[in-house]
């Protein structure tokens, strides 16, 4: 294990943690404290589908930039720093304009760091172990998200209902994020790329690309049609009836779960393939949207967040490792910035959707709509999987 996990794939999954810690010391509180300060479950879909479509257009454009210049590491600090800054903005005003000033903030930094970081790590790798790297890094993240909600749920225990100043805290492991990417040391053997590279270069980076990255990442992009914020399944628990402890206390096992098995499942995919783990990981995320749109008790929550988490270690980071293989080197960071780039915009119809399908028809259909929608993308992907003979 020491051998593949190197000093910087240490530096930038600990850099990870604690900007995830940050973040995620309000996520389980954000859909509550959006309520509170008058927002709707409509309102609320289209603010993360709006933030999410922001960073997808920035993903895209400095991936371009990292692989254009051949520099990584100047993109990676400049991304933390912003979602960083934007912490403390959500507890400064509570007007909806500066709302979504300061989520879009939290989401262009994401949107500048996301290609690069993700291609530092590609550079780690060796093509036997890249579902491994990813796969070690998504389980720190991770578990950044199990370390924030338990700071929250503290917090909140001797403080309830005091949700300004949580965003005021959330800015300290975010300043120690920054300072773990001043002791990252890139590479300086990664050539440039002669393309020119605009705001919509996400575009002529797909009109470019290969057969193979096309098929991948059109259902992948299908997948995050349908694949709406996490915020709303959360609220759905708050709206049945529990308590801000019992709804953060689901995420943070959620959380713990998907840290756990990030890793070793990254491992697995190395072994057996990462195709086999991809569509076990779709398989539950069926299974858990099934059970969120008919039941309703704390321990049907806990045993569908199980299937959650194990879902989001089985795809997220062995996506990436995915991509990763079917593009040269030098084109890492457009290859990830397109692709998660175009997912974040499919968020923005993702989220609004469901917002709005949970306000009309109500949450059943909802979760429902997604469930079936996933059932016939886990079809096409058992296809895609086994139509070639490659073993990624």
């Amino acid at each position: 294990m020491f051998r593949i996990i190197t000093r910087n794939i240490w530096l930038l999954s600990l850099v990870s943690l604690f900007t995830d810690m940050a973040s995620e010391m309000l996520y389980p509180v954000m859909p509550v404290y959006l309520k509170h300060i008058g927002f709707s479950v409509l309102l609320i879909g289209i603010l993360e589908g709006i933030a999410e479509a922001v960073a997808g257009l920035s993903k895209s454009y400095f991936g371009g930039l990292s692989d254009k210049f051949g520099k990584r590491l100047p993109f990676v600090q400049a991304g933390y720093a912003l979602s960083t800054i934007s912490k403390p903005m959500m507890a400064l005003f509570t007007g909806i304009p500066w709302i979504f000033a300061a989520r879009t903030t939290d989401r262009l930094g994401k949107g500048i760091r996301t290609g690069a970081r993700d291609a530092l790590l590609n550079e780690e790798a060796k093509p036997g172990t890249r579902a491994t790297v990813f796969g070690f890094h998504r389980a720190m993240d991770t578990m950044g998200a199990v370390f924030g909600p338990l700071l929250a749920l503290a917090y909140l225990y001797f403080y309830p209902g005091q949700y300004k100043t949580m965003f005021l805290l959330a800015f300290i492991p975010g300043i120690l994020a920054i300072s773990f990417t001043l002791f990252v040391k890139e590479k300086k053997t990664v050539p440039g790329i002669s393309r020119q590279v605009g705001l919509l270069y996400a575009f002529h980076y797909w009109k470019e690309s290969t057969p193979a990255y096309k098929k991948l990442v059109t259902g992948l992009l299908i997948f995050a049609l349908i694949n709406s914020s996490d915020l709303l399944l959360l609220l759905k628990i708050k709206e049945d009836g529990y308590s801000d402890q019992q709804v953060i206390s689901v995420y943070i096992f959620y959380n713990l779960v998907y840290a756990l098995l990030a890793f070793p499942l990254g491992r697995l995919a190395d072994r057996i393939g990462l195709k086999k783990i991809f569509l076990v990981g779709l398989f539950f995320f069926v299974f858990t949207y099934s059970g969120f749109a008919f039941l309703q008790s704390i321990p049907v929550y806990l045993l569908l967040f199980f299937c959650y988490g194990l879902y989001a270690a089985a795809t997220e980071g062995i996506s990436k490792a995915w991509i990763s293989g079917l593009v040269d080197k030098e084109a890492v960071a457009s290859a990830i910035g397109t692709y998660t780039g175009f997912q974040s915009i499919a968020a923005l119809i993702s989220s609004s959707l469901a917002g709005f399908l949970w306000y009309r028809f109500g949450a059943t259909t909802a979760f429902l709509f997604s469930a079936i929608t996933a059932f016939f993308l886990l079809l096409y992907f058992w296809r895609l999987a086994y139509a070639r003979e490659d073993k990624a």
